[in-house]
């Protein structure tokens, strides 16, 4: 079992070191918890991030509070929320204070074009994992349609996430009917 100061240093580490939102935390928290510590299994991961995403809010404390959730209760959500969030609370707190003065500057810019792109292969990354673990063809149709409709035809993530998951839902009745039909 994990103690709540390395639950909460887990995340505020994470925290700290991940620019890009959220989605760019994923990798790091697969890694930490499913591969270097073996906290989560990888179906309960995949399970905790369709969870994540399908709630209202911020999908990094979303997770955070979840997997505290899991492994330590409501005392280790309060931690994990509060560890991964407050990287971010105080890094904005300075960016706001000095902000308007180097808005311009040139390497400034520079350096959050670079950001941006580091910031979408990991999203890109994290997505690929996902959409390859799920070796269902189904699960790998949802994916590229729900990518499709978001990324091509400009479909609010709302309606994809409502739409695929009736989807998956009506699949999953149809192949236990047509399951229980074999026997």
């Amino acid at each position: 079992m994990i103690g709540l100061p390395r639950l909460f240093f887990s995340f505020l580490k994470i925290g700290a070191l991940t620019f890009g939102g959220g989605y760019a935390m994923i990798p790091l928290f697969e890694r930490f918890f499913v591969h270097d510590y073996g906290y989560l299994s990888e179906d309960e991961f995949t399970d905790a991030l369709v969870i994540c995403q399908s709630l209202p809010g911020v999908i990094a404390i979303n997770f955070a509070v979840y997997i505290g959730l899991k492994l330590r209760g409501g005392v280790g959500a309060l931690v994990s929320g509060v560890g991964v969030a407050l990287p971010s609370f105080i890094l904005i707190m300075v960016i706001a204070t000095f902000f308007f003065r180097f808005i311009e500057n040139p390497y400034v810019e520079a350096i959050f074009m670079g950001v941006r792109v580091a910031v979408i292969a990991l999203i890109f990354t994290a997505g690929f994992r996902i959409l390859v673990r799920n070796r269902h063809p189904f699960g790998i149709l949802i994916g590229v349609l729900s990518f499709l409709l978001v990324g091509l035809f400009f479909v609010h993530p709302f309606f994809v996430i409502i739409g695929m998951g009736a989807a998956g839902f009506l699949f999953s009745r149809v192949k236990e009917v047509s399951h229980d039909d074999v026997d």
